[in-house]
């Protein structure tokens, strides 16, 4: 019974660590560029999820004029798998992810939640953020539960019907 799951899971192309493309272990961000950006415009929202992002062309655009935000490719060995933004001014002690997607045809490999994971990483290394927050929409329930699966809690909607969840980073204290 278990060798039949695992092999309905690799016919269905999902990776649990069996696929080593698949595995959303190797994943890693980076800045947009030259060498990534066609393919990140390239990058696809399934039909269902369209309305719940702006396009990525549109966030670049966004990205180009806006000093403080941190447009981010994800990459799966040597493909780009999706996309996501950020701003971590050093003001409020706060860093604002307001674009998150993964490509429709890389979507149930592990990839979002690696990617997520390596973004929180990124985050917490600047130093000076205490809370990273994040917008969703409410009926994007697959992002409702990425987020909450990383800790983030649920606050409420925003002023444009959005969900706003935050994620208290804790700091570590060091003991005499």
């Amino acid at each position: 019974m278990v060798r039949e799951v695992q092999s309905r899971r690799d016919e269905q192309g999902r990776a649990d660590g069996a696929d080593k493309e698949g595995s959303g272990s190797e994943i890693r961000l980076e800045p947009i560029g030259a060498s990534n950006k066609k393919a990140v415009l390239a990058l696809e929202l399934a039909q269902d999820q369209q309305d719940f992002l702006a396009d990525n062309a549109s966030s670049l655009k966004e990205a180009a004029s806006d000093d403080d935000a941190r447009p981010r490719a994800v990459v799966a060995g040597n493909r780009v798998v999706g996309f996501l933004m950020y701003d971590a001014g050093e003001d409020d002690g706060e860093a604002l992810i307001y674009r998150f997607m993964i490509d429709r045809r890389n979507q149930g490999r592990g990839y979002g939640r690696a990617a997520l994971s390596a973004l929180l990483k990124e985050i917490r290394a600047l130093g000076h953020v205490r809370d990273a927050l994040v917008c969703y929409m409410p009926e994007n329930e697959g992002a409702r539960r990425l987020y909450q699966s990383a800790g983030f809690v649920d606050e409420g909607a925003d002023e444009d019907g959005e969900m706003i969840a935050r994620l208290r980073f804790v700091r570590q204290t060091r003991r005499p």
